[in-house]
């Protein structure tokens, strides 16, 4: 077990942890959702009590990615829960194993409430159950009742420290327990809880207050606090409280955001985290099953054991460690000075858990991204993209089955992530860093592959529609939502409309589905004029013409496709016609990138600034919802209003309040104004 910076008084009992530091604590409202953080030495806890009529309270560890929960029954009127205080609290188990957690006090609004049923374990279980799928059998945990406690506690499915859960009741009473009541003691009393959870799995290792940031971090105290929560020495949480672990791609592009502003140990944790988790392909590990479900999934392959296994299924994540360690060891070190060099190369000569030097790890991933890219290079054709693993609809970030509307190749994956990837390879094997590892000359034909695919990959997602038949999908989509068509309509090009599709089917054939990828071609490539141009245009019309709302950028828009596709990606689907924080933050960093070009024509760089304005014109009206995963919009009084995602009966899923890459903005900032008011004033976003 892990020393801690703090003095620890268990008992059998219960109380617990005194502390030197002031823990880290926050909270989050969205919606009916009251989301509360918590982190102190081995303690690291998100509580989340869900009001409405389908009331919940949950708490969500990263350590194992494990977490508890109880689940009420439905209730004839609204619930309301208020989250009183919160301290963090380790226990013994019936073995004398540490269990650390939290003790909050809560009080609810409620005339009754029924038990429906706990889980306790792994938040992929969890997850899996909020969706309406059964937990396994054999994680069940049976209540315990007495006169003013229930209590749920089991020990992981392989003997080691497991999770319990008590809900005490200090205000009210339990008034069945078949089914488990509970009811105030008076009418219009609130009932009163003190919610009691732990973990046995191992805790990870927090970066102290003032090892994360640099002095160029932005101020905002949720994304500082959020940011905290989600970085740890051992791997960057994707977020809480559905992802309370490692996500490659999440890791890699959050690091590029955020890299101005993060101390070097952080990066290198980054980074580190994912060169651990390669496959001997050189494949970056998209998640990790981990804790009690690794336990599970192993069980049901025939193993023993809780190693963690890791999913190898995406295809964009291993294509965006080269450029992403490019832009830390070869960009942000500056390797013409001894001390830079020095450090990059210390961090290259660093072991993998398996006794692997990184620098070979990284030179794997080089070696299997260039061997993917000869036969499109040789023979540019639809079919010699990267494609979709056998059998998936899902390879990058859209990672729902219908995000890239059942397509096999993403333009993401193809149109940038491969000549970013082949370029980065290039500028690496010409720095010398790889050495001994890099075989010579196994990288030589990088930069005539990045030009190939550069040149040619791009125009196979061409999407080209006439004046006439442009007009009539913005009026028809429109219509069919409800909207005012007339700004879009108003905002199509005379000559026509050209967008690049989002992916292509298994023909070769594009799915017209316009989408805000073109953000990683602002931040990882360099179009020519013309191009950045039209992208920009794409996606700063009013949507349903383009993707900009009131309440955002949207990251697609179907209105160009057929009815079953737009039926896929609408308003209630994860990566549909929704807002994701991260994604305006990403196009935004893009921007500011391209401005800072010199080959730019000052009508082009003109109209990167008015797009510029406009963007954090949205980011700052929504600024309340910054760090959190995504969130949906409704149409009312002929304006867009924002709509909590996964709050409603038709969505897919529900958002993260903490959401690694919606931190990003503690590096992505607004513009400084070099303009007057007057040039502002007359500023209408052409």
């Amino acid at each position: 077990m892990r020393a801690w910076p703090m003095l620890l008084a268990v008992a059998l009992c219960g109380v617990c942890v005194q502390v030197t530091a002031e823990p880290l604590q926050f909270r989050i409202s969205e919606g009916r959702v009251e989301n509360a953080f918590y982190q102190e030495g081995p303690v690291a806890v998100h509580v989340l009590l869900d009001s409405g009529v389908h009331p919940r309270a949950l708490v969500a560890f990263p350590a194992g990615n494990s977490g508890v929960g109880v689940w009420f029954e439905a209730t004839d009127s609204t619930v309301r829960w208020t989250l009183e205080d919160m301290r963090g609290a380790t226990v013994v188990d019936d073995a004398g194993r540490a269990l650390h957690g939290i003790v909050a006090t809560a009080s609810v609004d409620a005339t009754r409430l029924v038990v429906k049923d706990a889980v306790l374990g792994s938040v992929r279980v969890l997850r899996d159950y909020q969706l309406g799928q059964p937990y396994p059998p054999q994680t069940a945990a049976r209540a315990e009742v007495s006169t003013d406690t229930i209590l749920w506690r089991r020990h992981r499915l392989d003997g080691a420290p497991g999770y319990r859960m008590a809900l005490v009741i200090e205000q009210g009473r339990i008034a069945g327990q078949s089914p488990l009541t509970l009811v105030p003691d008076r009418p219009g009393q609130p009932l009163r809880l003190r919610i009691e959870a732990y973990t046995g799995e191992t805790p990870l290792t927090p970066f102290a207050a003032g090892e994360l940031f640099n002095a160029d971090a932005g101020s905002d105290p949720r994304s500082r606090q959020a940011l905290r929560f989600l970085a740890y020495r051992d791997k960057y949480l994707a977020g809480s409280w559905r992802f309370d672990t490692y996500f490659g791609r999440d890791t890699l592009l959050s690091l590029r955001m955020l890299m101005p502003v993060l101390q070097p140990d952080a990066v290198e944790a980054g980074l580190a985290a994912v060169l651990d988790r390669l496959n001997a392909n050189g494949e970056v590990a998209h998640e990790e099953d981990i804790g009690e479900f690794a336990v599970l999934r192993r069980r049901e392959r025939g193993e023993d054991g809780d190693a963690p296994l890791y999913d190898y299924g995406m295809v964009d994540d291993d294509r965006m460690l080269a450029p992403v360690a490019a832009t830390y060891l070869l960009d942000t070190l500056d390797l013409d000075r001894a001390a830079d060099r020095a450090r990059a190369e210390a961090f290259l000569a660093r072991r993998t858990a398996t006794g692997e030097a990184l620098s070979s790890a990284l030179v794997r991933n080089f070696a299997f991204v260039t061997k993917s890219a000869r036969a499109f290079a040789s023979a540019p054709e639809a079919g010699h993209l990267i494609a979709f693993g056998e059998g998936r609809s899902t390879g990058q970030w859209r990672d729902s089955q219908e995000g890239n509307a059942y397509g096999r190749y993403a333009y993401d994956v193809n149109a940038v992530w491969m000549p970013a990837a082949l370029e980065a390879i290039a500028r690496f094997a010409g720095s010398g860093l790889l050495q001994p590892y890099a075989n010579g000359g196994m990288f030589d034909d990088c930069k005539v592959l990045a030009r190939v695919w550069a040149e040619k990959a791009p125009a196979m997602f061409r999407v080209k529609l006439d004046a006439g038949a442009a007009n009539a999908a913005v009026r028809a989509y429109a219509n069919g939502q409800g909207i005012d068509p007339t700004a879009a309509l108003d905002s199509l090009p005379s000559e026509g409309l050209k967008f690049d599709a989002l992916a292509l089917d298994a023909q070769g054939k594009p799915i017209p589905v316009l989408h805000s990828d073109y953000g990683f071609a602002l931040l990882f490539g360099n179009p020519d004029p013309g191009t950045l141009e039209r992208m920009v245009d794409d996606m700063m019309r009013p949507f349903p013409a383009g993707l900009m709302t009131d309440v955002g950028m949207l990251v697609a828009n179907p209105a160009y496709a057929d009815p079953g596709v737009a039926k896929l990606l609408g308003r209630t689907a994860y990566h549909g016609t929704v807002v994701w924080s991260w994604q305006q933050a990403l196009l935004a960093d893009g921007l500011a990138r391209q401005l800072a070009r010199t080959d730019l024509p000052a009508g082009v760089r003109d109209r990167l600034r008015s797009a510029q304005r406009r963007l954090w014109r949205v980011i700052d009206a929504t600024r309340d919802l910054r760090t959190s995963e995504l969130w949906s919009w409704s149409w009312k009084d002929g304006r867009y209003r924002i709509e909590p995602f996964g709050q409603s009966g038709g969505d897919a899923d529900e958002s993260n309040a903490a959401q690694l890459w919606s931190t990003v903005y503690l590096a992505v900032k607004p513009p400084v104004e070099t303009t007057d008011v007057a040039e502002s004033a007359t500023d209408h976003d052409d």
